[in-house]
Formats: C-alpha cells, structure tokens, sequence
C-alpha cells in the first residue's frame, strides 16, 4: 500500500505547484470579495478531492479494476432482494454502491455543490438590487449646482479635447524620432491628468518585449511622454533614473505581481502612470472593495502608489491622496453608481414598471463585447484636479439630455447640473454633418459655458486621425453650429452666430475669417447698444490676428534641421528651421501635416520668405 499512497501524495503535490503557478500567473486578491478567489479555491479542492477518492479506492490496475466491477456486480444483483424494510434498503444501497443518502455523495460532488451555492446563489439574494435598492442608490452621493460650474470659454487652456488615438499618433511620432528608444521600447496607456494647471495626456515606456527586457533590465525605462491636447504638440521627458518596475516587466519586477506581493489582500481597480508636480514618475493603483454582499457595490477605498524606480510602495485612504494625484475613481465606475443612483433611488419596482425620475448617464452608440452599452465622457481640469462629464438623459433611450454631471476623479465629488437638450453624440453628428463633404469625424467633445449657455466643443479629425478642424454646438439648439480651423476662431465665430451677427452659412465655412465675424458683430453690437441696451451681442471688439497673404509665395525645397511650436495670442505656431538657419513660421492648425515630417526630412514649402504652407 506504500507505493500507491506515495503516488496520490505526488499528485496532490503537483496539483497544488500547479495552483500555485495558475495563481502567479493570474494574481487573484486573498479577499472573500474577490470572485476569482473562490473560483481558484473551489477547482483546487475539487481536484484535491478527486485525487482523494481515487486514494481511496480499493483498486489499483486493470486487474483490480476489473475484479472491482465484478465484485460491483453482484453487489447489485444482492441489493434486488432487499426491496422490504428500510433498513435493507439502505445496506443494499450501502453495498450496491448506488448513493441512497447524502452522506454516501462523493467529496467532488460535494465540492461543485458547496461552490454552486456560494457562487452561484447566496450572490442572488445578497447582492440583488430588488432586496438592496437603497444601497445601491446611497454609494455615489450627488448635489445639484447650475451651469456656472463649467469652465468658461475665455479659459481655453483648461479645455482637453484631443482623444487618445490623436495623443497616441503624437506621442508615437516624438518617440519616434529618437532612434535609440523606439527601438526598445514602447508606448503604453495614456491617462488624463493636471499637470502644472494644464491638462496634459501622460504615457510611460515600457519594455517592447521579453527579451528587450532582458537587455535592459538593469537600466530600466528611461522616461515618458507628455501630450499637451491644448497645444497640440508631445515631448518625451528622460528621467534621471530608469523605471524598473514596470507593467511590462518580468518577474519580481512586474508592477502587477510586485503590488500583489506587497499587498495580498488588496483588490486593484487597474493601475495608471502619473506624476507629480515636479515630474517624478509614479503608478497609481486604486484599491476597491464591495460594499453589498459579497460581489457587488464596488466602491474605491484608496490607492496604492508606487515608486517605479525603487518600488516603493505606499496605500492611502480616500481623504489621505496626494493631491497632485488625478485619477483615481475610474469614469466607467462613477458612470455605473450614478446609474444606481439615478434608477434605483425610488426602489427597485419603480425603476422596472413606471420609471418616475428614472436617468443614466448617456451611452456610446457602440456596445460593448458583452452585448452592453458603454458609457462614454470627456475631462475638464478644474480647480488642479481632473473631473470628468458625461450626459444626463432618461431610461426611455432618447437622443436628449436633462442634465451633466461632473465628477471629480479623485475624490469622487459629483456635481449634476439641470440643463435640457441634445446629447453628446446628437451634437457630434450635428458638426460631421455640416462638413460632410470632406468625412470629418467628431471626437467626443467637452462641455463648456460661452456667454452663459452650456456649450459643446470638439474636434473633427480626418481619417488618418489627424485636427483639421473645431465645432461649436449649441446644447439646447444643436443646429446652431459654428467650425473654424482654430479653437479660437471657432469660439469668435460661435458667438457670433449665437449673436445674431454671422450666417449659419459663413459659420461652417472654414474659409471665413474669424475677425470679420467679429468685427461685424462689434459694430452691429455698438449700435444695436444704442437702440436696445439688454443686448451684448458683440459689445466688445476683439483684436483680430493679421491676415497671412501667401498669394505670391514660391515653392520651396529645404531640409528641416529643428522644429519649434510657441504660443502667442491663443494660437499655436509652428516654427521650422532649414539647413541654412531661415525660420519660417505657421499656424499649427493650418499646417497639421507637418505631424508627418520629422526633423532631418527634406520638404517642399509654399513661402514668402517669413511665412510657410506644407500642402
């Protein structure tokens, strides 16, 4: 009998290195919240069960095995008889081997039963949303402010429009002019913070491939990148000393399995780069528990922040963040409890049957994997912190909105702003619509206030990804539409139209200038002023830029040797030097394709001398 029990000692051995290797690969929290957990655990005792019963099994062989069956055989045929009295048919039973009792059950049976009732349904009953409405509905709490909380249009600087598909076509464009990075590393995850006031789109390197870490390993990642959406342009910082522990690291160095070891119990809402106020490189981790039952109410309960160069590592509760820190409530989970909030607030039966001040936040037009609605939003930098917005509409799924909301991702406060009118994707089809000859394409806008009114604004991008253009949408008449080629011109321009003082026609043509809008608008407002004093329509003249004239301008080949972007009056210019050291300068709005040339490319301008065009 030794031989055998030392075989089914070897296999509850590998059984359990083969657990423990499912387990560092997959890095589930040791939390009786976390479902993986419990899947892990229950397919570990019922193997260890199988492994158990065949220990004690009376059989070893195919001999045995078949001297077992006819042994099994008779059995049944004995248990026949004993149809009278209970007592016989339990030992019948007994020693047919058919399982008259509970207790005769074998133990894997019993662990897919123990785990169907915990997995299964104790979840029905303590996580429903029919007995726990009310918890549901109290996690996210909202108060109601009015539309002055938006950022206003004089603020352009605050206004964070470019996606991550155009910061990622930036970033990969700075990276890829540096030969000795690109070449092992990669651009990872952009996430959205304040840095320094501005809004600024942030994305680690990270190691390219298992054996590009090999190689540098013991130097780490040598920095980041930074996209400024305001100014459209990227810049990779090299930190002084390299990132080690890092997503795509290997090992002990993985940021994920270096968290998990550090912090066991901890369930982790994902991960993200940030940095502080003085550039240091850090990895924000969210932590997250389940306030109903055992699976449900996710709510954030602080952030682990780690040091990527020396992996130190620290948790915070919610009200102890740094708050240089700007992300740590996920959007999509502040878009979900406010959907709990916003359903479930007047009781389960009411958001199933009549629906009275039933509303969610609106939803992408595309679903998700899973058959589901996926929530969308933009981000404002208000007050150093990173709030997200997204619409507010009824359950009857409308293209409407009764409201915002706007959300402060690091401390989860939520404001709702009353405000009726079209929603975000009515507004983006309304500004592809105007320009739909040239198949411009509406990233998802911001909201923002222009002389008084809720206002969204966006970017139309051509199908290479690359800004061609703005467009200003009215939220409650989203067929007043202005585009122009710059922020800028498209607010002026905007105004007017709103003002009464440019057609509807000249406010999508993107070849009207801006400045004659406006000036139009200053003179008809001074005298309108005259005549009706409640008017503001253009009481106040703006400065409009000097015209460039390229009407005489040659074609020029050079040999670009340095490019500069500078801001001056609210508009970003692109400066370029050739090999022979002339400068010559453009708006960066009018000569996007320059996104395209790096510094060496040798290119054919239309130029004065001063001023440039790249076709």
């Amino acid at each position: 009998m030794k031989k055998p029990i030392t075989i089914h000692i070897i296999i509850e051995i590998l059984i359990a290195a083969l657990f423990w290797f499912v387990w560092w690969k997959t890095l589930p929290a040791i939390n009786i919240h976390a479902r993986e957990i419990w899947v892990f655990v229950f397919a570990f005792l019922f193997f260890t069960a199988l492994n158990i019963m065949a220990w004690r099994s009376r059989g070893y062989g195919k001999t045995s095995f078949m001297e077992n069956m006819k042994i099994r055989s008779e059995q049944r045929k004995t248990a026949r008889r004993f149809k009278k009295g209970a007592a016989s048919s339990d030992e019948a039973g007994s020693k047919s081997g058919r399982f008259t009792s509970l207790k005769q059950l074998p133990l894997p049976v019993w662990v897919i039963i123990v785990a169907i009732i915990c997995l299964g349904i104790v979840p029905i009953f303590s996580d429903s949303k029919l007995l726990h409405a009310n918890a549901y509905s109290s996690i996210l709490q909202v108060e109601e402010a009015d539309a002055t909380e938006l950022p206003d249009a004089e603020l352009t600087n605050k206004i964070a429009l470019m996606d991550t598909a155009s910061a990622e076509k930036l970033g990969d464009r700075e990276i890829g002019s540096l030969s000795d990075v690109v070449s092992q590393y990669a651009v990872t995850n952009y996430t959205q913070i304040n840095y320094l006031g501005d809004p600024v789109k942030i994305a680690p390197l990270d190691y390219a491939s298992f054996f590009k870490w090999f190689r540098n390993r013991q130097n780490g990642t040598p920095g980041y990148v930074t996209v400024s959406p305001v100014k459209m342009d990227a810049e990779y910082v090299k930190l002084d000393s390299g990132m080690k522990y890092t997503p795509h690291a290997c090992f002990r160095k993985n940021l994920m399995r270096h968290l998990r070891y550090s912090y066991p119990t901890k369930i982790f809402w994902g991960y993200h780069f940030e940095v502080d106020e003085d550039g240091k490189a850090w990895f924000v981790a969210p932590t997250v528990t389940k306030k109903i039952g055992l699976f449900a109410g996710t709510v954030v309960t602080g952030a682990v922040i780690t040091d990527p160069v020396t992996g130190d590592t620290q948790w915070y509760e919610n009200d102890k963040i740094p708050t240089w820190v700007d992300y740590v409530f996920d959007g999509n989970l502040i878009c979900t409890q406010y959907n709990w909030y916003g359903q479930l607030s007047n009781g389960f039966w009411n958001s199933k049957l009549s629906q009275r001040g039933c509303r969610k936040v609106t939803e992408s037009s595309t679903s998700a994997e899973d058959g589901s609605f996926l929530s969308d939003y933009g981000f404002i930098a208000k007050d150093t912190d990173i709030w997200i917005y997204t619409g507010i509409t009824s359950v009857n799924g409308d293209s409407s909105n009764i409201g915002f909301i706007m959300s402060n991702q690091r401390t989860s406060e939520t404001k709702y702003i009353p405000c009726a009118g079209a929603d975000e994707f009515s507004a983006m089809a309304s500004a592809e619509g105007e320009v739909q000859e040239k198949r411009y394409e509406a990233s998802f806008p911001s909201l923002i206030l222009l002389d008084g009114d809720p206002t969204y604004i966006m970017v139309l991008k051509d199908k290479s990804g690359l800004v061609k253009a703005y467009a200003c949408v009215n939220v409650e008449q989203y067929n007043k539409v202005a585009v122009a080629s710059t922020q800028d011109d498209c607010i002026q321009k905007y105004k007017a139209l709103v003002g009464g003082t440019l057609s509807a026609e000249d406010a999508i043509d993107t070849n009207t200038a801006a400045d004659a809008a406006v000036d139009s608008d200053a003179s008809s407002g001074s005298e309108s002023s005259e005549t009706n004093p409640a008017s503001g329509a253009g009481s106040t003249a703006i400065d409009a830029p000097t015209p460039i004239d390229l009407t005489n301008a040659e074609e020029k080949e050079i040999t670009v040797s340095k490019m500069e972007t500078i801001d001056q009056n609210g508009n970003t210019w692109l400066y370029i030097v050739d090999s022979e050291n002339n400068i010559y300068s453009a708006k960066y709005a009018d000569v996007l394709n320059m996104l395209l040339v790096n510094e060496g490319d040798t290119i054919t301008i239309l130029t004065d001398g001063t001023y440039y065009r790249y076709p």
